[in-house]
């Protein structure tokens, strides 16, 4: 079979993957032999400028991807279409983008299924968009909610070009909405499989959460500090509508392999999130209460975030009288 009768992906598929010859309009990723990558969109009669010289566009639209091209000043570059992982750390940002390695993190742990409605609070630059329009498939639904315009403009744009959606068109599985969660999800009346929070302040939402998800449904918040996490797992707590909140972080380390020399590399991807998830109970449940005690002092006098239902308020303990200490004089200190 020759290239040009290589089949491409089904359209209805919605992947954003195309297979066979490369064309305009879509986006390729050179690399070179030191391994610096660069992303850009093939235009017919544009030129890739580098600092090892230019390659035309018309040399790499028409071919099969996995080529190496050689620039006017005999620089090599190997050419393929960016994954998914790689087309979301290079594209355009309004905000910080959900990093691969947590995005895949909150498709698996939050069991984003084909099919399954859901709902992303923080829409940023459209990264972990486009990993839940993947999962949901064609009979799925994806919407989003985004506080600040600018973001949901930059969204829109890394979404449909990773995608390839016509200029003036959207996909069809995701509806991109400007406004705030918990006053859009009451009016809008919607109900969903699962609930994503990219947000600031994430517990101000759980009970609208609460109200949108199926019973059985899935809520999951990203947070970047201890505050804001611990925060969003005692408001899930005291909301006793949820299962035991789950908290964990994601830490990927490369590993250098070469003959002999297998080691770690010299980098990794370190904290960039923690992530939490819980289940919505069924209206009017409440989980079975914890055998397990807390910790000595973790709602202690010193506690001031939200308790669960069954954890009283400390009593406040005595300051230890101070020590007397003998001056040598016969007097007290």
């Amino acid at each position: 079979m020759s290239s040009a009768d290589i089949p491409d992906i089904p359209a209805d598929a919605r992947a954003g993957v195309h297979r066979g010859l490369l064309r305009e309009g879509e986006w390729v990723r050179l690399t070179d032999t030191k391994g610096r990558r660069h992303n850009f969109e093939l235009v017919a009669g544009k030129r890739f400028f580098s600092n090892k010289g230019h390659i035309d566009h018309d040399e790499l639209i028409g071919r099969e991807e996995g080529f190496t091209v050689t620039a006017s000043t005999g620089g090599e570059y190997l050419v393929f279409r960016p994954l998914l992982s790689e087309f979301v750390v290079s594209m355009p940002r309004g905000a910080a983008v959900v990093y691969p390695k947590d995005a895949a993190q909150i498709v698996a742990m939050a069991d984003i299924f084909p099919g399954a409605s859901v709902v992303e609070a923080g829409v940023g630059s459209g990264a972990l968009t486009c990993s839940l329009l993947r999962a949901v498939g064609p009979f799925g639904k994806v919407t989003s909610f985004e506080r600040r315009e600018e973001f949901a403009d930059v969204a829109r744009k890394n979404v449909n070009q990773f995608f390839g959606t016509p200029e003036g068109e959207s996909h069809p599985s995701w509806s991109l909405n400007l406004g705030d969660l918990q006053e859009e999800l009451p009016r809008q009346q919607i109900r969903c499989d699962r609930l994503i929070l990219d947000m600031l302040a994430p517990w101000e939402c759980i009970d609208a959460a609460a109200d949108s998800l199926y019973a059985g449904g899935v809520v999951c918040a990203y947070v970047a500090t201890t505050t804001q996490l611990s925060r969003f797992v005692e408001t899930v707590r005291a909301h006793g509508g949820f299962t035991e909140p789950q908290a964990w972080e994601t830490l990927v380390r490369d590993w250098h392999v070469e003959g002999l020399a297998v080691r770690p590399g010299h980098k990794m991807i370190g904290h960039t999130a923690f992530l939490v998830t819980a289940r919505r109970l069924a209206a009017g449940e409440r989980a079975p209460r914890k055998t397990r005690r807390p910790a000595p002092g973790a709602y202690g006098v010193d506690y001031t975030g939200p308790r669960p239902a069954d954890m009283p308020a400390s009593e406040p303990v005595a300051a230890p009288a101070p020590e007397v200490v003998p001056d040598g004089s016969g007097e007290s200190a």
